[in-house]
């Protein structure tokens, strides 16, 4: 499937409107669509939220007037795009039941791009995260049990296993061991940029919603155990932002992040199952091309380089959005014992005595993920009234 990013300008930023009523659309249903959909909607909504983040920072740290004023235009329209994404998540999931759909997201969707990822060091980093958040679920279903009687099983509609990853009692290190070697900007595959701001994005957005929600919750386990997972969430966002080469100018990381919106919105509308949903896939596809040209207009006037140095002429074929329970299970098996060791990845016999140290502390009171998880095994249909063994 090819598909030009250079010549396709898409719609003109002066011909994206909206109203109130076409931003605040009927949302999706928990049961009736299928779980990719609810992940396409989780997946997109951190990608417009990175969008605004990038671009509000971009404007704080350049005084170039016509640059700040068109950062300002497009970031309106991503604030726009961004509100119809993220209200598609219906009000029949719990915030719990959307803590699960979220975390199905960083497993399969960073196991997809693990699987593709052209530079080895990289796909090893994302194996080793997706680890932690396959944990993380398995946490997070134990408490749905606990607290609501559901099983987790109709979010993930058995795409993805309920099982325990690397434990998040084990998850907590040092600040320098989260920290990992960088891409090089000049030698990099353009997927492993693109890879990159995608689960970064994702990750970030997770971290924001635990950090927002946990507070929420009356039960003190379920308190403690989002501050724990958000914990881990942000040791997540260190590690995945710290592969991005810090040595690309602000207009240089403006174009990727626009490259890789359409990127994303091209590989969800070519997964979607909900014919509304793939229209409006493809109409916000069409929206981040023209910001795309926008950002390579501004890139090529200021800079005086040539968007193709840093674009590929076509984007590389869809992220595969879709089960990887194969994949998982033979990451699980294989890596479930690798530990940190600053950038590199270790035997846990070998891992650092500060993380340890670190661990140590901060679970000197007793780890909320295996409080939480004591005596959970999962199993099917625990919405359902079970006859006392």
């Amino acid at each position: 499937m090819i598909f030009s990013l250079l010549d396709n300008k898409g719609c003109p930023l002066e011909r994206q409107r909206f109203t109130w009523r076409d931003m605040v659309q009927k949302p999706i249903s928990k049961l009736d669509d299928d779980a990719y959909t609810r992940i396409n909607v989780i997946l997109l909504n951190g990608l417009e939220m990175e969008a605004l983040r990038f671009s509000h920072s971009a404007a704080r740290m350049n005084a170039d007037p016509a640059l700040r004023a068109t950062l300002a235009r497009v970031r309106r329209v991503e604030q726009h795009q961004a509100t119809t994404v993220n209200w598609l998540l219906g009000p029949d999931h719990s915030p719990l039941e959307t803590t699960i759909a979220y975390e199905q997201v960083a497993i399969d969707v960073t196991a997809g791009v693990a699987l593709r990822e052209p530079d080895e060091y990289l796909a090893q980093v994302y194996r080793y995260g997706l680890l932690e958040d396959f944990d993380h679920m398995y946490r997070y279903s134990a408490l749905l049990d606990r607290l609501e009687g559901k099983d987790a099983n109709n979010i993930l509609q058995s795409y993805t296993d309920i099982l325990p990853g690397r434990p998040t009692i084990d998850e907590h290190r040092h600040p320098e061991d989260d920290l990992r070697a960088h891409y090089d900007r000049t030698k990099a595959h353009p997927l492993s940029k693109m890879h990159a701001l995608t689960i970064m994005a994702a990750e970030q957005q997770t971290h924001n919603y635990y950090m927002n929600i946990g507070p929420l919750f009356a039960d003190p386990v379920a308190r403690q155990l989002y501050a724990e997972i958000a914990s881990i969430e942000e040791q997540h966002v260190t590690q995945y932002e710290s592969i991005i080469d810090p040595n690309e100018t602000w207009l240089e990381k403006w174009v990727l992040h626009e490259a890789n919106e359409v990127y994303n919105y091209f590989s969800c509308a070519h997964a979607e199952t909900n014919p509304r949903l793939k229209a409006l896939w493809e109409r916000f596809l069409d929206y981040e091309l023209g910001h795309l040209h926008v950002a390579i207009e501004m890139f090529q006037n200021i800079e005086r380089r040539d968007a193709a140095e840093i674009l590929p002429a076509n984007l590389p074929e869809p992220m595969p959005i879709k089960s990887q329970r194969e994949f998982v299970r033979q990451v699980l098996a294989n890596e479930v014992d690798l530990r940190a060791d600053g950038s590199q990845f270790v035997n846990r016999a070998q891992e650092p005595q500060r993380s340890l140290d670190y661990r140590a502390q901060l679970n000197a009171d007793g780890s909320p993920s295996q409080m939480v998880a004591a005596g959970y095994v999962w199993r099917p249909g625990t919405e359902l009234n079970r006859r006392a063994a």
